[in-house]
């Protein structure tokens, strides 16, 4: 485990490749799983204020189930999450023209219309926050729908804390990413 300040992560951040193909996975991850993307306390209101803005960029099952229920849901382990369309794929997730699904927040956001570019659990995926009162944990993911973005990883030798460095500096900022890549280049 590597620690900086109040965040434990699992060494996997500097042991395991890891880049995103797209063009193979699909965005699997936006449609995946039985929960919507995990949501802090801090982006419920943010999510509330940008949804008139994003609404433009969804699809028609995603505006509904937003109007039905809401942009995010509280979950049966107390945890918020952004609504799902059938339980599955996330409500802001939309299919581009080459059947890839995206963030229509990140594109409302890419195209200048709000200045929150998505939730950070998707911005940091594969890698999922634990927060306990005195520290975070920050653990790797690993799911088979994410096979093809370790082998390209691999193939492109790019470590997890490499391909995440606009992620994790978002989170915790850019000193406590120096320090994390200090002691990682250390450790070698």
């Amino acid at each position: 485990m590597i620690e900086i300040g109040r965040v434990i992560l699992t060494d996997d951040i500097k042991d395991e490749y890891f880049v995103c193909d797209l063009a193979k996975c699909k965005g699997a991850c936006c449609v995946e799983g039985d929960l919507g993307a995990p949501l802090s306390k801090e982006e419920l209101p943010i999510m509330r204020e940008i949804y008139p803005r994003v609404a433009p960029y969804l699809s028609a099952a995603g505006r509904k189930q937003i109007a039905a229920r809401g942009p995010y849901i509280l979950d049966e382990e107390g945890e918020f999450s952004t609504t799902t369309i059938g339980q599955r794929e996330c409500a802001f997730a939309v299919y581009d023209a080459a059947g890839i699904l995206k963030c229509a927040i990140e594109q409302a956001y890419l195209d200048g219309k709000i200045a929150f570019q998505k939730p950070i659990s998707c911005h940091l995926y594969p890698l999922r926050i634990k927060r306990y009162e005195k520290f975070e944990a920050v653990n790797y993911d690993r799911w088979h729908i994410c096979q093809d973005a370790c082998s390209n990883g691999m193939n492109l030798q790019v470590p997890l804390y490499k391909f995440l460095r606009q992620p994790l500096i978002r989170k915790y900022g850019a000193d406590w990413y120096r320090e994390l890549t200090a002691a990682i280049e250390q450790d070698k």
